[in-house]
C-alpha cells in the first residue's frame, strides 16, 4: 500500500505539515509519506482522480490505486491511523 499526504507548501497548514511528517517518520521508524503538491502537474492529475479538494489530504491506495482511506483536512489524523496504510 502507499500513502500521500497532499498540501500546498505556501499556506497557513504547511508548518504543522511539516511536523507531522517528521513526527510520523520517528514514530513509525523510518515509513514516510509520499508528498504530493497539488498545483503541479502530477498533483493536478492525482487530485482530479480521486476527488480531492481540500488541504491537507493524507489519502492510502492499495497496489492497483484503489482508495482504503482519507483524511480530508484539519486536524491531521493520529500517526498509527495513517501507518497501517504504509509499506
Amino acid at each position: 500500500m502507499k500513502s500521500y499526504i497532499i498540501y500546498r507548501d505556501a499556506s497557513d497548514h504547511a508548518r504543522e505539515v511539516l511536523e507531522y511528517l517528521r513526527d510520523f517518520e520517528q514514530q513509525t521508524g523510518g515509513k514516510k509519506l509520499e508528498v504530493i503538491d497539488p498545483d503541479s502537474r502530477q498533483g493536478i492529475g492525482f487530485c482530479s482522480t480521486y476527488d480531492i479538494v481540500e488541504y491537507p489530504t493524507i489519502i492510502a491506495l492499495d497496489s492497483n490505486g484503489v482508495m482504503q482511506n482519507m483524511w480530508r483536512g484539519r486536524p491531521l489524523p493520529q500517526i498509527h491511523e495513517v501507518s497501517y496504510y504504509v509499506d
